[in-house]
């Protein structure tokens, strides 16, 4: 009999529960449900309607049991970084903030001011990043926080919240910036600066441990199907990362979506003074591995563009637009903090950037959707070089996944600026990441090796190489820029 599977894969924007079976030797996936995610303002902090996002899941797992699928395994990723703090009854004290809330503007600076940023590096080799898990909890309210029983990572808490089984997965709780690399536990020194002791978090688990049953008392209120839940990576990244194809000898990945991962899978960390002065980090990564990578704004900016146009255009037609435009016409620091969550709009942040550094001002939506992709590119391509220079060897290939992969325009201009052999798909990667794990631990494939054959089986990858018109003049204006802008 066919094992059943479904991945619960919440991002930003949206989320949605993919069912996956193997059927003759290749994995095949069905959207069963999706549902919008984002957070809204509450007693004067962006928060995430965590209630909604398990409600929704419910609503899925209906639907599952509706189509015939009365027995499946279950597994949970979302976003990096949140948390739920969880009172001494069990219930949550608060709706949990959201990374882009803006009460972490300086925090880095107030923290760092007692730890040396390289101290902190080479404790965690996280990357700083002002919503890092760190900085959010030393803004965090003293009094809930001395009410907090337990902290509980977002997927983890949905898990909880499922089961009534608590634990701490290790992909997602390296990204707090406070878990010790040589330790691999929470670093007492980091702990302390926050006010939070290592008791209130629930114990630390691997991607691939079986968390368990639904609780009763959910069968009770919803029609569900019998269900066992596999704690999975549950960081999405890390999950694209496991349903990435891995082709080329020395590939790099670049996980394309609300936020852009760019980054190579490796056995052991690397936080030497190279990548801590790129600001790399080293989140771990299922079976034992760790996510060498940078974060880059990514598709954020795009998908507020879309938002804020007066007429409504699909992606698909914004790239149709794009590619009636030049690219390069500016220059633009996708990274720039101005563009994490800009109060006046993010067209005009981005008029404002380019109007302030003296460069062409994009105005049709053509022109703007050009001026995203073709500088997104452009970063990629630059990190690509850093990336390569840090490892101390080229990297052969770049393989794309999310929704960036079916960008055609943005992968073959960065493929022809790295110089670089690029394979883009699958889409949905980190709903595929999140199946295989869950695989592997039933016994149904026996390693990631095996599952990226069966990826590569399944889906269809396309392959973008280098044209002759390698960009290399705009390339190097680039670089140029970023270090004049950074500076």
């Amino acid at each position: 009999m066919t094992n059943t599977y479904v991945a619960v894969d919440i991002g930003a924007s949206s989320g949605r529960l993919m069912l996956g079976q193997l059927h003759d030797g290749k994995l095949q996936l069905q959207e069963m449900h999706r549902f919008k995610n984002g957070f809204v303002k509450k007693d004067g902090h962006d928060r995430w309607q965590i209630d909604h996002l398990i409600e929704e899941i419910f609503r899925g797992l209906e639907k599952i049991k509706q189509a015939g699928y009365s027995k499946i395994t279950l597994g949970i990723d979302t976003w990096a970084v949140d948390y739920v703090l969880v009172g001494q009854d069990g219930k949550k004290l608060q709706d949990p903030i959201s990374y882009r809330d803006d009460r972490t503007s300086n925090s880095i600076a107030k923290l760092t001011s007692d730890l040396p940023k390289d101290y902190i590096y080479k404790k965690t080799g996280i990357q700083f990043l002002d919503f890092n898990t760190l900085y959010q909890l030393f803004e965090e309210d003293k009094e809930l926080l001395a009410q907090t029983s337990k902290i509980m990572m977002i997927p983890d808490y949905i898990g909880y919240v499922l089961t009534g089984k608590a634990v701490t997965e290790v992909t997602n709780a390296s990204t707090t910036q406070m878990l010790n690399l040589r330790e691999g536990l929470f670093d007492h020194d980091l702990l302390k600066k926050v006010n939070v002791y290592p008791d209130q978090f629930p114990k630390l688990v691997d991607a691939g441990t079986v968390l368990g049953n639904l609780s009763t008392s959910w069968y009770q209120k919803y029609d569900l199907p019998q269900t066992e839940v596999i704690t999975v990576a549950t960081h999405d990244t890390a999950s694209a990362v496991v349903g990435t194809p891995g082709i080329g000898q020395h590939w790099a990945y670049l996980s394309s979506g609300t936020w852009s991962l760019l980054g190579s899978e490796l056995n052991v960390p690397e936080n030497g003074i190279e990548a801590y002065r790129h600001n790399y980090t080293n989140e771990w990564g299922a079976y034992g591995t760790y996510r060498f990578l940078k974060n880059i704004m990514g598709l954020w900016i795009i998908q507020n563009v879309q938002k804020e146009l007066p007429q409504a255009y699909s992606f698909a037609e914004l790239v149709t637009l794009a590619q009636k435009e030049k690219p390069f016409q500016q220059y633009i620091d996708v990274n720039d903090s101005r563009f994490t969550n800009p109060a006046n709009g993010m067209i005009k942040e981005l008029q404002s950037y380019c109007q302030e550094t003296q460069q062409t001002v994009p105005q049709t939506p053509g022109e703007l959707a050009m001026a995203v992709y073709s500088n997104l590119s452009l970063y990629y391509a630059n990190e690509l070089e850093i990336l390569g220079d840090i490892l101390g060897y080229p990297l052969d290939s770049l393989n794309i996944v999310g929704g960036g992969s079916n960008v055609d325009l943005m992968n073959q201009l960065t493929a022809t600026l790295a110089q670089i052999d690029v394979y883009a798909g699958p889409s949905e990667a980190t709903a595929i990441g999140n199946l295989i794990v869950q695989m592997i631990t039933q016994g149904d494939i026996l390693n990631v090796y095996l599952a990226r054959r069966l990826i590569i089986d399944s889906f269809n990858i396309k392959k973008f190489t280098p044209k002759s018109n390698n960009y290399s003049e705009q390339f190097d204006q680039y670089k140029r820029f970023l270090k004049e802008v950074k500076s």
